[in-house]
């Protein structure tokens, strides 16, 4: 380790901390280091010396806490801990902190692996990644959990390994036509029931899938296929697992002292300690790992909103407030900023994703500005009041219709993007479909007319695994989705629903050129009493317009007029009602043409017929 390192380390600053702390592979040898400035002393130990901490004692390095050691015959694939004596005597040991890999849970040690040399074939997509991840771009997500999308139960159940989801998954997103795979959490993680969200290797892809370039592999493969590759990230908290970052050299290290700063009460996990120098490097550049070494297209940051606030999901006395009296978490909102500069600093081709679920003002705006510099921020307001209005009767939908049209007072305030994700579908929430009211037909029909205002809604698009073909029963992490179910014919209309939806939404530029701005969208009619509603989407100068009627009732509307944007013939190019998509067919016959009958502000108007509980998308005509 060098003496700029260890300055860089000490100022916080040293963007590729991976490059000189953790098991390094040398020509005969590997190479340890590891940060405990509190330890009386720290050795290696591991199954190649019989994890006896006499054998490899390490030796202090500089002034900043940090220890290092070189361990001839030793390579990729041995197993170590550290053994550290701690501040008061103790003898704690410990998974690296920036481990690149680690034993399958629940065994806990760290393992030596060689991430240096893969063969990377994605130099196309990286070079063109930067138009896919733009405001203007079309942006369709589909959310996994790696363990449960499918599983080999021929082979004892087993998921797929990264190499096969490299094959399986890949070809499916593709043909759906989604632009991104996201995938829940991947850091190393010791409990199958935390779906990943309590990390404890951040440096670690999970073995549970395959090593490392394995899970290059899997990206390589959908970059191939022009996909982009979001990962969940984590650094709101951590585990307290013994072989993990708690009190890691005796001392509150990485978390706070205090447990109304330190404790998470709901999840029963640490909170990182923001305002230490050490801390804040060790999660920046967490984060710039991923995208170097692993080529990912960006970073979806969980829970924000407990990061952002003191008093998240506290009472009164359980919190300590900030240095000006109140509720923010200057340190958090200062490390979110810090990390966003230093991500997009490094490659503005990526996106970064917060799920916020507060008013908290400029997530996505730039940080030069105030904002906190995310690229884009799942819209929960959008999903909560949309959902509401979906689960009720219809009957009883007009006294509620403006859960349908409030969410667009705000949609032009941050760079949204519409999540139905994992959390909708656990915890007794119910599935998509189980959401939706009426009998059998009717609940398909109900989510089907949701899917479609969905995406013609302005706002980047991401819908969770299995929600795309309707599966009856919940999410549930130990066993793979109901493929069966997907194979039924309504099920299986749902399902070319999305993917019609799909390649509507990225082949019409009017659907998602003016995703993030209010030119792009207009109201054109809203019948609370009808439960109707209506609106224009539009692209740049010279795109064709697109004309967007919703029906929520069960009822038909024939003969219904609205106003349109410009004269001529407007088709049909979706109808949710659609046979093929286990619809009634009702329709209009491929087109309509337009009339000069002023409505809605327009001069010209179309008569439609709109099917019960269905959304119906027109397109005007190219001249």
């Amino acid at each position: 380790m060098s003496d700029f390192d260890r300055y860089l380390i000490g100022e916080g600053t040293h963007r590729q901390l991976w490059r000189v702390l953790g098991a390094h592979v040398q020509p005969g040898a590997t190479h340890f280091a590891v940060w405990a400035p509190n330890a009386q002393a720290v050795s290696v130990i591991g199954d190649f010396n019989n994890w006896d901490a006499g054998q490899a004692p390490m030796a202090r390095s500089g002034a900043n806490g940090l220890w290092e050691f070189t361990i001839p015959n030793v390579g990729d694939g041995a197993l170590y801990k550290y053994h550290i004596v701690d501040a008061h005597g103790a003898v704690r040991l410990k998974a690296d902190p920036v481990g690149f890999g680690s034993q399958h849970p629940p065994e806990q040690a760290s393992v030596v692996r060689d991430i240096d040399g893969y063969g990377w074939r994605d130099a196309g997509w990286m070079a063109t990644r930067a138009q896919a991840a733009d405001r203007t771009a079309p942006v369709s997500i589909y959310e996994v959990h790696l363990g449960s999308w499918r599983r080999k139960y021929d082979d004892g159940g087993r998921p797929l390994s990264y190499k096969e989801l490299a094959e399986d998954l890949v070809g499916y997103v593709k043909q759906m036509g989604f632009t991104h795979i996201e995938l829940m959490p991947v850091s190393e993680y010791p409990f199958d029931g935390s779906w990943g969200y309590q990390p404890v290797g951040l440096y670690a892809p999970t073995i549970r899938f395959g090593p490392p370039h394995e899970f290059r592999d899997f990206i390589d493969a959908a970059h191939v296929a022009g996909l982009g590759v979001l990962l969940d990230w984590v650094p709101g908290h951590f585990p307290t697992d013994d072989h993990g970052l708690a009190m890691f050299d005796g001392t509150h290290l990485y978390e706070h002292a205090d447990p109304r700063e330190g404790f998470h009460q709901d999840w029963n996990t640490l909170i990182y300690n923001y305002g230490r120098t050490e801390v804040r490097n060790y999660l920046v550049a967490n984060a710039l790992y991923w995208m170097e070494e692993y080529h990912l297209d960006g970073l979806r940051v969980d829970a924000v909103a407990s990061m952002l606030y003191r008093d998240y999901s506290r009472d009164e006395g359980q919190w300590v407030p900030n240095h000006e009296g109140g509720r923010e978490n200057f340190e958090a909102i200062a490390f979110l900023q810090e990390m966003n500069v230093a991500v997009y600093g490094a490659d503005a081709s990526v996106m970064t994703v917060a799920e916020e679920s507060t008013s908290f003002p400029g997530v996505s705006q730039p940080v030069h500005t105030g904002g906190l510099g995310f690229g884009y921020k799942w819209n929960m307001g959008w999903m909560n009041d949309t959902l509401s209005y979906m689960e009720m009767d219809p009957i009883h939908r007009q006294y509620h219709h403006d859960e349908m049209t409030r969410p667009i007072m705000w949609q032009f305030t941050e760079n949204f993007i519409l999540p139905i994700s994992h959390d909708e579908v656990v915890h007794g929430k119910g599935s998509m479909l189980a959401k939706m009211p009426g009998d059998e037909g009717q609940k398909f029909a109900n989510l089907r007319a949701y899917y479609g205002y969905m995406w013609m809604h302005p706002g980047k698009k991401l819908i969770f695994m299995g929600s795309e073909f309707a599966q009856p029963e919940e999410w549930s992490h130990d066993a793979e989705l109901n493929w069966h179910a997907a194979s039924q014919p309504a099920h299986a209309g749902v399902q070319t629903l999305i993917r019609d939806l799909n390649h509507l939404y990225t082949s019409t530029p009017a659907l998602h050129v003016g995703d993030c701005v209010p030119e792009g969208f207009a109201w054109i009619c809203n019948d609370p009493a009808q439960s109707t509603l209506g609106f224009v989407r539009y692209g740049s100068k010279g795109d064709a317009p697109v004309v967007v009627m919703c029906n929520f009732t069960p009822v038909e509307r024939s003969a219904f007029r609205i106003g349109v944007p410009e004269a001529g013939q407007w088709d049909e190019v979706l109808n949710t009602d659609a046979h093929a998509y286990g619809g009634s067919n009702i329709g209009n016959l491929g087109s309509v043409a337009s009339q000069d009958i002023a409505c809605d502000g327009h001069p010209q108007s179309v008569v439609l017929t709109l099917p019960p509980l269905s959304t119906v998308v027109l397109r005007l005509q190219d001249s």
